[in-house]
């Protein structure tokens, strides 16, 4: 199974959509920072599942609805930055589907994350992320599940990641870095955590619209 995660700085990179999905041929698309009234129902074989509606940076999630039958699914709201106090970007943090492979009749969870910005604490993300994955484990005990996205997350990631194992989930990172602005600041700042699953590869995308770039995300049930 293929997953693309993309942040889309502002809606600004929604224009590569229709390519990116076309070239690489995934079989789900998570996408942050869109904005959601501008988003088209169809992305190449991919069908709107859900998206955001209370958040100004918005949440979307597109499944190849010829493979998965799609059961349930769940937006959650996680505890607030004081920036997200302020500025009021995104209510809604996480937005989870629980999907049924036609073929074999397997259930698996699969989510869009979009953690805290750069002006909150690792700690206060950690919480996010810890709260997120138990949220999410709600829509199917036991399922395999799986979260990609924008863990704002560039410095100290051996902190998370055991933090991550602590609760049960592996955490994994692309080939490259995901993130460029002023062609200093760089990182890893887009992965996956996840149970269940074996993550195969996470290929880094090339340099789009936007200053963070896609990430592929191979995975095939443990």
């Amino acid at each position: 199974m293929k997953v693309i995660s993309y942040n889309l700085q502002k809606h600004r990179a929604a224009s590569e959509l229709a390519a990116l999905v076309g070239e690489h041929d995934p079989d789900i698309l998570c996408l942050q920072e869109c904005d959601v009234p501008a988003l088209p129902p169809e992305i190449g074989d991919l069908v709107l599942a859900d998206a955001t509606q209370g958040n100004r940076l918005g949440l979307a999630l597109f499944y190849r609805a010829s493979t998965f039958h799609l059961q349930a699914i769940r937006t959650l709201g996680l505890k607030k930055s004081l920036h997200d106090r302020i500025a009021k970007p995104a209510h809604e943090r996480v937005l989870g589907a629980r999907l049924r492979d036609i073929d074999d009749g397997q259930d698996f969870i699969v989510a869009s994350f979009h953690a805290a910005p750069l002006t909150a604490l690792n700690s206060l993300r950690r919480h996010q992320i810890r709260a997120a994955l138990t949220e999410l484990a709600t829509i199917g005990d036991g399922l395999p599940q799986l979260m990609v996205g924008d863990y704002n997350y560039p410095v100290f990631k051996e902190s998370l990641g055991q933090a991550v194992r602590d609760h049960g989930y592996a955490l994994s990172l692309s080939d490259d870095h995901t993130y460029t602005r002023y062609r200093v600041f760089r990182g890893h700042y887009d992965f996956a955590t996840s149970s269940g699953f074996e993550i195969e590869r996470i290929t880094t995308l090339p340099q789009g619209l936007s200053d963070h770039r896609p990430i592929l995300v191979t995975v095939k049930p443990d």
